[in-house]
This record gives structure tokens, C-alpha cells and sequence, in this order.
């Protein structure tokens, strides 16, 4: 597992997601925002257990 630092992109707060390292290539989980609760769709790139490159995203509009 390796560990981002990433900005939600609902609520703005700054959060940390647990990646697993141990697949190979793409991979794509959904977790929730550990303030909001809302969820965040993390897209990333494992090559020889290391997180290459992640992109994440909003899965739901963001209206309140």
C-alpha cells in the first residue's frame, strides 16, 4: 500500500488515500473523502509495486 495526498475535489480539504501497489498497470478504486464523505474516483499506474502517475476526479455533480 503507498499512501497519496491529494485535494477533495468537493469539499477542498486536504485528504490522504491508501493505494494498493501490490497490482500491475491500471487500476481505478473509489473511495470516499474522510471529511465529506463524498466519493472520488482514483485512476493510477503501478510499475514494479511503485505508483507511477494517479489522477482522481468527482464522480457526482457538485451541488449541495
Amino acid at each position: 500500500m503507498e499512501e497519496i495526498h491529494i485535494q477533495c475535489p468537493y469539499c477542498l480539504q486536504a485528504i490522504s488515500i491508501l493505494l494498493d501497489c501490490g497490482v500491475y498497470g491500471c487500476e481505478t478504486v473509489i473511495d470516499d473523502c474522510e471529511v465529506c464523505c463524498r466519493p472520488i474516483e482514483v485512476s493510477y499506474i503501478v510499475e514494479d509495486g511503485e505508483i507511477k502517475t494517479y489522477s482522481y476526479n468527482s464522480i457526482e455533480g457538485n451541488e449541495f
